[in-house]
């Protein structure tokens, strides 16, 4: 197991034979559940490094801390079928990479499509969540926003150096999240690129860019709300970027008003998804997570 800055790597197989990677941050016998983070379509385990860095050694539980690359993401193998890129296939990778690890339940925090494995892994194995951040995502999404995605990767340009993938960001992006600092877009860069001898290259398989083909964009995406009833009985908490064009404000209604006791916070100044290591996001998911754990130790 290899080892960077305030966490190890960790590598596993797939249940079709796949070598699949996550980071691993804080101790092995750390006090509060473990927490999974789950990334968006095309990110990383990178994307929560500063986030894991707070939960993991700050706060009053320090945590074990699990960040997976999918398949076809980061240090994970690229799968040669690209019909195996899909939430259903990608929750189970993860149960994978929980058994190799040894945990039988944690708390999850999922990013846009990590969101929609929250929701498989509710039908796949309730037991395994013990609490659940949804960042920017819903059981219902707006076809606005995921055409918006597939546009900016069809459009993916090809920076040579960092300064220009960082403003290729700020271009795309800018709009929606006015509250960035250059330290953030810098940040998000280095989380979700790599750099090769082309340049500042994506760090996923582009041919994951194929599976939005084909949709529709004019009808209503198909809709999880069975599964995200039966998340009823587990502490959830939403966050939804004030910009959001994937999450309505529609959907996050009707959220609360399905699941009473969830909680939510409004990440001002940006979009789709929210920096979760920016603001006061890092201490207010320790909190829900701390006082959630509390709850039930005191039933």
């Amino acid at each position: 197991m290899a080892s960077g800055v305030g966490f190890s790597d960790f590598f596993y197989a797939s249940p079709d034979g796949l070598k699949l990677h996550a980071r691993i941050y804080g101790e092995a016998n750390a006090e509060g559940w473990p927490v999974v983070c789950l990334s968006g379509l095309t990110r990383n385990a990178r994307d929560f490094h500063e986030l894991a860095l707070h939960l993991s050694s700050k706060g009053e539980r320090p945590r074990k801390i699990i960040a997976f690359d999918y398949r076809g993401r980061g240090q994970s193998d690229h799968d040669p079928d690209i019909g195996h890129y899909n939430v259903g296939v990608e929750a189970g990778d993860v149960l994978a990479g929980l058994s190799a690890l040894g945990i039988e339940q944690a708390a999850f925090i999922g990013t846009s499509r990590g969101g929609l494995i929250i929701h498989a892994l509710g039908a796949l194995k309730p037991g395994v969540l013990k609490a659940i951040v949804l960042n920017d995502i819903g059981p219902a999404i707006e076809a606005e926003g995921l055409a918006h995605i597939r546009s900016y990767l069809d459009r993916a340009p090809k920076p040579k150096t960092f300064a220009e993938a960082v403003d290729a960001q700020r271009r795309v992006h800018g709009a929606d999240f006015p509250a960035l600092t250059e330290a953030d877009w810098a940040r998000m860069v280095r989380a979700i690129c790599r750099e090769t001898e082309a340049g500042w290259v994506p760090d996923f398989d582009p041919a994951l860019v194929d599976t939005l083909a084909g949709i529709d964009f004019g009808k209503p995406l198909p809709d999880l709300w069975p599964q995200f009833d039966a998340l009823a009985a587990i502490p959830l908490l939403a966050v939804r970027g004030a910009n959001s064009k994937l999450f309505s404000t529609a959907t996050l209604k009707e959220m609360q008003e399905r699941h009473h006791g969830m909680e939510s916070i409004t990440a001002e100044g940006q979009g789709h998804a929210p920096f979760l290591e920016t603001g006061e996001l890092p201490e207010k998911i320790a909190a829900f997570f701390d006082q959630v754990e509390y709850r039930v130790e005191m039933k």
